[in-house]
Parts: structure tokens; C-alpha cells; sequence
């Protein structure tokens, strides 16, 4: 990665807040055998494991009782498959754009293997051999970011820890570098709303609580 990444423009509102601007509810897959044992996971198109399915079926609880105007997920199958088990199968669209980071000569390796290789190696300013820049998952990033202000009501999308960190760090105008600092666990859900006219982080990484009528959004 260059010392100086090329700057990121901010991403255009749709509109100041009102009640027609949408908000967009992030969940990341369930634990599948890859994400348990660290292992990085990207194109390689794991399954859920038996408590990962568990986690996607307690989504539809969590899930339920709010309308979404449009739904998308990952074309990898541990996040259609968490779709399909949180009760959204049916109505979801396949978003090629929220496929997980191409790791390239590091997937399927932790953190400690690829530290064996290149010390000291951090994600976020080293990259991937081999596989996507960040500028190139934080344009995928930014176009999902675009689609949600445009769908004219809320949006749920389901996909994958890294890929939906940077598109959090998008959708408040951060740098993607800083999606380094928004943890998100497996069957996690985080909802990126407004303050009014301003893009913000309503909630994050919460693997417990369920949705409110009014989430997401300040008048």
C-alpha cells in the first residue's frame, strides 16, 4: 500500500434526513470453521458450521417486525446462507459488491502464519499480495454505500467482517484505514443511520439486541 492513499471523497447524501431517507442494517455471517480458527476467508466459500446457523436462525428474532425496501447479501454462501436462516431468503438480492476481501496469497492463513512470513504485518497498511487493495474494497464499499441512499427506505445487508468494517468507516465519510477500529463479530448486527442531515453510527457489533421502530434515525 502507498505511504499517502489517494483520497477518498465524500459520499454524496441522497438528501437532508427526512422520513423517506433510509437507513442501512449491516449483519455479518455466522461462525463458520474458518472465522472460529482465525483463519483469513475470502473467496473460498465456507459454510456455516452447526453454531453458526444457530446464530443466523436467532437473526430472525432479532430481525423481526421491521421493513426493509430492499435486502442484499453476499454471493458467498455463508452470508446467503445466514439470510436465508434470519427469515430473508426469499426477497434478497445477490450484491456482488459485498463480497468479503480478496486476500489473495494470504487466504486461508492467520494472522500468526502471515506474521511468520512478513513481521509485523497489519491489514489495514500492508495489504495482500495477490489478492485487492483496500482503495479497491473501499469502492465496492462505496457503491453499496450509494445504492442504500438511493433505495428510498431502509436497506439490510448481509456479508462479511471486513468488508462491511470498511463500508461502516464509508458511510461516515472515514477514510477506509479507520475500518480497522470497528470490530464486528460473526451474526453481529451494526445499523448506519443519520443525526439528522448527518451520516452516523447509530449502533455496532451488537450480537444480542434486536431493532427498534425508530432505528437509525434523529429528527
Amino acid at each position: 500500500m502507498p505511504d499517502d492513499p489517494l483520497p477518498y471523497p465524500e459520499v454524496e447524501d441522497p438528501a437532508p434526513f427526512s422520513s423517506e431517507t433510509g437507513i442501512l442494517v449491516v449483519v455479518r455471517h455466522g461462525s463458520t470453521s474458518w472465522s472460529d480458527s482465525g483463519r483469513h476467508t475470502g473467496c473460498t466459500d465456507v459454510p456455516l458450521e452447526k453454531e453458526g446457523r444457530l446464530e443466523a436462525q436467532r437473526l430472525r428474532d432479532r430481525l423481526a417486525g421491521h421493513r426493509f425496501a430492499r435486502v442484499l447479501t453476499s454471493p458467498l454462501v455463508r452470508a446467503r446462507e445466514t439470510c436465508s436462516l434470519a427469515g430473508f431468503g426469499a426477497e434478497a438480492e445477490v450484491c456482488e459488491d459485498l463480497a468479503e476481501w480478496d486476500y489473495g496469497a494470504y487466504e486461508g492463513l492467520t494472522t500468526t502464519e502471515i506474521r511468520e512470513r512478513q513481521p509485523g504485518w497489519v491489514l489495514w497498511r500492508d495489504g495482500v499480495p495477490g489478492g485487492e487493495t483496500l482503495e479497491d474494497v473501499a469502492r465496492r464499499a462505496d457503491e453499496v454505500v450509494a445504492v442504500a441512499r438511493s433505495t428510498g427506505g431502509d436497506v439490510l445487508a448481509f456479508a462479511h467482517g471486513h468488508l462491511l468494517r470498511v463500508l461502516c468507516a464509508r458511510w461516515v465519510d472515514l477514510a477506509p484505514e479507520e475500518a480497522a477500529r470497528f470490530l464486528l463479530s460473526p451474526a453481529a448486527i451494526g445499523v448506519l443511520g443519520w443525526e439528522r442531515d448527518t451520516a452516523a453510527v447509530v449502533s455496532w457489533n451488537d450480537t444480542d439486541g434486536g431493532l427498534s421502530p425508530r432505528a437509525g434515525r434523529t429528527g
